[in-house]
């Protein structure tokens, strides 16, 4: 008996499977293209068209270009655009603009973390998360924002401690 004949059908079967992954990756290829083709771009409203979603986008466009993009709280880009989607939750600007924020928000948490201010951080993630609440980066803020918490609880802990340790000796 040769050893080759048990491995065959292992490796046609293996042939087949990698053979219909490919072909489920290039179909769900074509398929997202010809939607990406034949999507029609929704008559939205715009800034300043006097409607309740022009009169957000103008307040989340202003406030993109003053570079609020998670702060101060109730004046943010990610909570107008929020509020848009409220209102209209297929504008695609909306949507296209708050993808556009995403990295430099992340980056601003990252500063706020960095900064000590670990409350104004856990608002800042926490909104961030309303948009995509399973994005790794987010996951990663969390996690330093976590460390640095720790960090904080120690250095607070060592203080107590040392306090103690005075006011044992006097």
């Amino acid at each position: 008996m040769s050893s080759s004949t048990p491995t065959a059908p292992n490796r046609r079967g293996l042939l087949f499977a990698v053979l219909a992954v490919v072909l489920v990756i290039v179909a769900g290829g074509f398929w997202f293209a010809h939607a990406s083709i034949s999507a029609k771009p929704a008559e939205g409203h715009t800034a300043n068209d006097g409607s309740e979603v022009g009169v957000m986008m103008d307040l989340a466009d202003k406030a993109y270009q003053e570079k609020r993009l998670v702060a101060p709280v109730g004046s943010n880009v990610y909570e107008f655009y929020f509020s848009v989607l409220q209102l209209d939750p297929n504008n695609a600007v909306a949507q296209q603009r708050l993808r556009d924020a995403f990295k430099p928000a992340c980056d601003v948490v990252e500063s706020t973390i960095n900064g000590g201010d670990l409350d104004e951080a856990q608002r800042e993630l926490s909104l961030m998360r309303q948009y995509d609440a399973h994005n790794y980066k987010l996951a990663l803020l969390g996690s330093v924002l976590d460390a640095q918490r720790v960090i904080e609880r120690r250095k607070h802990e060592a203080e107590a401690a040392r306090i103690q340790a005075q006011q044992g000796n006097q």
